[in-house]
């Protein structure tokens, strides 16, 4: 109704351009080209996508990418994609596989007409991580709250292990699925006058769900989980109190938990040392997709376009059992696709790489049922996308147990997300296979030894983690008393990292001068002999930086995305890419954000950090710049090859003293030689 007539007219003719509320769109009628529900029409579909994507992709950089493309049969569907990175190049089904296509008859349904306005009125509003946050950030706060009251009668870890089999389960309630609803939670309510015997109902509840066998304490047949989770089936005593906290945590919708953030703030609220930052900022998941993004899903997507165009040309061509066969395989590729992140701390990346991953293959195995296959996507239980695909090192053991259990949460979610709460997951459903490894991402060595001081004393420095508030600032500022023992590396050298074909993640943040003083002498010792090649001078990040170079050099992995201090395109910094850039093999940098915000994860300050992502070869890339606000929006693009500096065009870092023989200038005057 708000068209202009020249627009409606243009509509109209089926493929114009026209605006509606502001925005542009495209409509496109395909009369009598192809039957619905048949292959010819899944193809025009899909090409229909791949146009919207097209002109999104032509819009003037300062206008910003569209968050939603639609495409539209008319008068039969609306397939809705959406993408909140800002980057457009994630558009993935919204709000997923289940959903994501509007049949005529949905219109019926309140809830699908309110979406599909606040597509056009509010659309940053859809975003699921922002609507999360705040349940996520409600739940941390309840268990930092109970964690601290029983760290006064068990040690930490026994702590976190207990809350962490607790906040699963109430999780697996809230599925409906996994335990009956609000089953958990009846349990609980119903020990509140009888809290002596809360402990030995929660060890056979565990043990039942361990094993699948009948629950006395539920009353009920429960699913076999037969995980690492509930190898360990202990349960703490808890007064009324932290009862009620529990019961009160409970009670919080689990099934909303935005697990690219609450990784870090479980971290927190069951690390003690960590504690005192659980208000402080947590990365938005928009900055880590800034970076998935160009590593993972660039190269998976165009795999994915070009199988999709050979596929629509067998579809043309009336060979629909080999287009079938065709997207068979690339399926079969994709299940087998390994991610690691050699520093993944709770896992935010890994998660957020899984998520765009089953976004990609709830798209193929869309088209796989287009095309008829309805049999090979009833039987891929065995080869699809699991946490299995996705590897970690971490060495803190904590952080390492809270990445396996985000990556089966967020696994989870997905699941009952796209297959409703008809379809259980296989049994066991959670496999006792451990993808993230608790060990040091750097360094091998024979054994370590501990530092002491003449008198036979343990040596030992701040530990780096533990914080406090500053009594009249209310900053955080280094807790003296959180210490870490020193020791000495016998024998060091390079670690090496599980075979994967994309490497991504946020290695540490330490500058070079800060080296020694936060690790300790003995520490860096080992790395410099592990890593004699490397410049002795650069921050501890850069360590990482070269060794994901290195793999992709080789071609180990295909493309390896970092997150860096911003100094990598300084002096120091470029030693490492030149060496990188020059080598041989040689990779190049074919994504990089110089210059993007960031908040540091040990102060909570805000810090600029650089993006960059390499492979294989001498190729060109792509560099943005992003503005200042806490969108951090991206204002311009380049396109060429990238410099050892992250720029493109002429190196000037790459300049050399020009020779000369007769005349040289010195302040404006000539003078000879």
């Amino acid at each position: 109704k708000q068209g202009s007539e020249a627009d409606r007219a243009a509509a109209e003719k089926g493929d114009e351009d026209f605006d509606l509320f502001g925005q542009t769109a495209k409509a496109r009628v395909a009369r009598g080209t192809a039957r619905r529900g048949t292959p010819s029409w899944a193809k025009a579909m899909q090409e229909a996508k791949g146009q919207a994507e097209r002109y999104a992709k032509a819009l003037p950089t300062e206008h910003g990418w569209p968050p939603f493309l639609l495409i539209a049969d008319i008068g039969y569907c609306i397939e809705v994609y959406a993408d909140f990175t800002g980057t457009g190049k994630a558009y993935a089904q919204f709000p997923d596989r289940a959903g994501y296509r509007i049949m005529l008859e949905d219109l019926r349904e309140e809830k699908v007409r309110e979406r599909l306005a606040a597509i056009w009125t509010e659309p940053k509003s859809l975003d699921p991580s922002s609507r999360s946050a705040a349940v996520t950030r409600e739940i941390a706060d309840l268990l930092a709250t109970l964690s601290k009251r029983l760290e006064r009668k068990h040690d930490p870890e026994t702590v976190s292990g207990f809350l962490m089999r607790v906040l699963f389960t109430m999780f697996a309630e809230d599925t409906e699925v996994l335990l009956p609803k609000d089953s958990f939670k009846a349990l609980l309510k119903s020990h509140e006058d009888n809290l002596e015997n809360l402990p030995r109902s929660l060890t056979a509840l565990w043990e039942a769900m361990d094993s699948g066998e009948f629950s006395p304490a539920l009353a009920v047949q429960v699913r076999k989980f037969n995980g690492y989770l509930f190898k360990n089936t202990d349960a703490l005593s808890l007064d009324a109190d932290e009862l009620k906290v529990l019961i009160e945590a409970a009670n919080k919708v689990w099934t909303e938990v935005e697990p690219a953030i609450f990784g870090t703030l479980l971290e927190r609220a069951l690390n003690s040392k960590e504690r005192a930052k659980l208000g402080a900022h947590y990365t938005p998941r928009a900055y880590v997709e800034r970076l998935i993004g160009p590593t993972i899903m660039e190269p998976l997507r165009a795999d994915w376009n070009g199988v999709r165009a050979a596929a629509a040309e067998l579809i043309g061509a009336d060979k629909a059992k080999e287009a079938k066969a065709l997207v068979e395989g690339f399926h079969a590729k994709l299940a087998q696709t390994r991610v690691l992140d050699p520093a993944c701390g709770t896992g935010n990346f890994l998660y957020v790489a899984m998520a765009r991953m089953k976004e990609l293959e709830g798209e193929v195995l869309d088209l796989l049922v287009e095309l008829g296959d309805d049999q090979y996507v009833a039987e891929i239980t065995g080869h699809t996308i699991t946490p299995e695909n996705f590897l970690g090192i971490e060495i803190n053991p904590r952080a390492a147990a809270i990445a396996q259990l985000v990556l089966w949460i967020g696994y989870l979610q997905w699941h009952f997300r796209v297959n409703g709460k008809d379809r259980a997951p296989p049994e066991p459903i959670l496999k006792d296979i451990r993808t993230i490894e608790n060990r040091d991402a750097l360094i091998e060595y024979d054994k370590r030894e501990l530092e002491r001081d003449e008198h036979g004393k343990p040596l030992s420095i701040w530990d780096g983690v533990s914080f406090k508030e500053h009594p009249a600032t209310g900053k955080l500022v280094p807790d003296e008393t959180g210490r870490r023992e020193l020791y000495r590396y016998i024998k060091p050298r390079t670690t090496k990292w599980p075979k994967a074909d994309f490497i991504v993640g946020n290695p540490p943040f330490i500058g070079s001068k800060r080296i020694r003083e936060q690790l300790g002498d003995g520490y860096f010792e080992a790395v410099r002999a592990a890593y004699p090649q490397l410049p002795g001078d650069i921050d501890f990040v850069y360590y990482w930086w070269a060794s994901g170079a290195k793999l992709t050099g080789q071609k180990s992995a295909r493309r390896c995305g970092l997150i860096t201090t911003n100094t990598l395109r300084q002096a120091t910094g470029q030693k490492v890419i030149k060496a990188a850039l020059a080598g041989k093999p040689p990779v190049s940098i074919v994504h990089a954000i110089a210059d993007h915000p960031w908040r540091d994860v040990e102060t909570d300050a805000a810090v600029r950090v650089s993006m960059t992502v390499t492979e294989s070869g001498v190729r060109d890339g792509v560099t943005m710049e992003v503005g200042s606000s806490p969108e951090a929006a991206i204002s311009s693009v380049r396109y060429g090859r990238i410099n050892q500096d992250l720029s493109i065009g002429v190196s000037t870092s790459a300049a050399k003293t020009l020779k000369f023989k007769r005349r040289s200038m010195f302040y404006g005057r000539e003078t000879g030689r």
